[in-house]
């Protein structure tokens, strides 16, 4: 055998063309931290230009309110009753109520839950056996509504996605 394999191919010397260096290290450090931090400044925009969340003028004060709230809750879900809020093709909402007793009277409170804060206020009619109509009709896309119905000394609210 002889100190020179033939099925190894020569290897090629490398001749200095296209070095990587040093600024392209940095180059490359530079644009990619420069991509992640654009990305998480425009996410972080989005973020915050989107969700408006609920906000307390004194966290505290509402923290001593929850047991309140509870209750609150507790006494409308002891009254029975239920309703379902759609929006209808020409635009307005109508609302479908189980047990809730007659000459009630209906609001809604509307919200884009993202993107541009637009709010909108409804009053409703009713068509009898427990369906009632918006007067005003509601533009399309998502909207969070906050349903009350008020009846016979009693009031009872529900918040949903307007379907």
């Amino acid at each position: 055998m002889s100190a020179h394999t033939p099925d190894r191919a020569p290897q090629k010397r490398f001749t200095g063309k296209g070095r990587f260096t040093g600024k392209h290290m940095l180059a490359v450090m530079v644009i990619g931290f420069g991509i992640v931090a654009a990305v998480n400044f425009t996410m972080a925009s989005l973020a915050v230009g989107g969700f408006h969340g609920i906000v307390v003028d004194n966290s505290y004060v509402a923290s001593q309110k929850f047991n309140d709230w509870i209750e609150e809750a507790d006494r409308m879900a002891a009254l029975g009753w239920s309703a379902s809020a759609a929006r209808e093709k020409n635009g307005q909402v109508l609302v479908t109520s189980e047990g809730v007793p007659a000459g009630a009277v209906v609001t809604a409170a509307l919200r884009r839950p993202l993107g541009t804060r637009e709010f909108a206020d409804l009053t409703f009619v009713s068509m009898g056996e427990g369906r009632f109509r918006s007067l005003e009709p509601v533009s399309e896309g998502r909207w969070t509504v906050r349903l009350t119905i008020e009846a016979q000394g009693k009031r009872w609210v529900e918040e949903s996605e307007l379907k």
